[in-house]
């Protein structure tokens, strides 16, 4: 790493704190970054010191945390390595969508920047990693699919699925067990009663399949409505 460069902690931080409101727009709290990082709470606030010491975060006491133009700037960096290397990982050597994550985690603070950008070439410059994240474009495009959370959908919407959360490697491999993947076509048919599992039919390869899907289940599948445009964001830098 060069002289003069984040540390790999600084970057995770600030990698955790975009992608937390990267589809939602709450900011993160001191102990949801505590929770998702796998640390301490004090750990976390000695760290935000720091980073709002170095420009990359404001913060207050008792109050969110939000980046700074620095901060997305890093961010924007860490997850486009992030996600190119998931990429890579399953598109070129083999690997299941949710075995990459970890790996991901450990590569992207040892490459440097031309062999992300030469990898990125080698992938055909993807705008979208194994699980619909958009990958940020190396001047810190973000294209953003309008997508909603399937839990959240009325009955008759239909759509494509454009994201699958990672969060929980375990339903990654249920998913691909029941061959529901992205960009299959869904139509929600209703709800069981009494707050019971969502009815979708979900079609992938020309067949169609109904699914009781369990909420956690259905909030980790993002929906695109045809009807909708993409959308595009460009990092304040």
């Amino acid at each position: 790493m060069k002289t003069g460069a984040p540390s790999s902690s600084i970057e995770d931080y600030v990698k955790v704190i975009y992608s937390f409101t990267e589809w939602q727009d709450k900011p993160i709290t001191s102990s949801q970054l505590a929770l998702r990082l796998g640390v301490a709470n004090s750990s976390v606030s000695e760290m935000v010191r720091k980073l709002k010491d170095q420009g990359l975060v404001d913060h207050k006491p008792y109050s969110a945390i939000t980046l700074t133009a620095d901060g997305v700037r890093l961010a924007l960096s860490m997850v486009r390595r992030h996600r190119l290397i998931e990429t890579y990982l399953v598109q070129e050597l083999g690997y299941s969508w949710d075995e990459v994550h970890d790996e991901a985690e450990l590569l992207e603070h040892a490459v440097s920047d031309t062999f992300i950008e030469r990898m990125a070439g080698k992938l055909g410059n993807p705008l979208r990693d194994p699980h619909g994240d958009p990958i940020p474009a190396a001047d810190g495009t973000v294209h953003m699919p309008h997508a909603h959370r399937m839990s959240e959908l009325d009955e008759g919407h239909t759509g494509r699925i454009t994201r699958i959360s990672d969060d929980n490697p375990e339903l990654l491999r249920y998913l691909s067990a029941q061959e529901i993947d992205l960009d299959a076509d869904i139509e929600v048919l209703g709800r069981k009663p009494f707050g019971g599992a969502l009815v979708v039919r979900i079609g992938s390869a020309g067949a169609d399949r109904e699914f009781d899907l369990a909420d956690e289940v259905s909030s980790a599948l993002w929906v695109y409505s045809e009807s909708r445009h993409a959308g595009c964001r460009l990092a304040d830098v």
